[in-house]
């Protein structure tokens, strides 16, 4: 029997750079979670959730307003505690604390620290997946979500999440999590997804040291 897969990863990256999307492939890859003769529930996550407020598109770990921070903090020792008592098992998380500090600096000027979350991912092998793309492909991108997006609203403004994407490339580059930048301005999603597990099995990402 070879080494149980226990990947961990954190999908980070503006909208329109297809994290949901990959995250979904990510966590029926046969390389990735195992082969499977059937299908079923593994852990996929996000930050995104709006489980703050009691209507749609409201606010939640992201968005959350200052006399929400102490709500937000404490959810995120939450899930940190929860990966700590069940690490050896995959967890995919689709948008974390970089787009937090993101939305937070960008809505209200303040960057929450999170390198006390950081120093307890890091022994449960946590990897922080950059998904980019080129300016001039956002606009594709917007087209494709069109067709199947329940809020249309949010995609009005293409310049907002250029902006979005520099602000997380500086982030990414002080964080301490092991990180893999992919490029996904020609939309191949079987091509990234490929990208992602062939960098977790190279790097020791699938699996937990004892």
């Amino acid at each position: 029997m070879g080494a149980k897969l226990t990947p961990k990863v954190i999908l980070e990256g503006t909208r329109l750079t297809f994290k949901t999307e990959i995250a979904f492939r990510l966590n029926e890859h046969p390389r990735f979670v195992g082969p499977r003769k059937y299908r079923y529930h593994s852990p996929l996550i996000s930050a995104e959730w709006c489980a703050f407020t009691n209507f749609p598109w409201g606010r939640g770990l992201i968005n959350y307003q200052p006399e929400e921070e102490a709500q937000a903090l404490e959810t995120y020792q939450t899930w940190a505690r929860l990966f700590e008592l069940q690490r050896y098992y995959s967890w995919v998380v689709d948008r974390f604390h970089l787009s937090t500090q993101v939305y937070q600096l960008q809505t209200y000027g303040k960057c929450p620290d999170f390198g006390w979350l950081e120093e307890r991912l890091l022994p449960l092998n946590f990897r922080l997946i950059f998904l980019t793309r080129s300016p001039e492909s956002f606009a594709q991108a917007r087209e494709e979500r069109l067709k199947v997006s329940g809020n249309p609203r949010q995609y009005g403004d293409l310049e907002i999440f250029k902006r979005e994407q520099e602000l997380l490339e500086s982030l990414v580059s002080r964080s301490r999590l092991p990180c893999l930048r992919v490029d996904i301005s020609d939309n191949d999603l079987d091509a990234a997804v490929e990208r992602v597990v062939n960098w977790m099995e190279a790097t020791g990402g699938l699996s937990m040291p004892d």
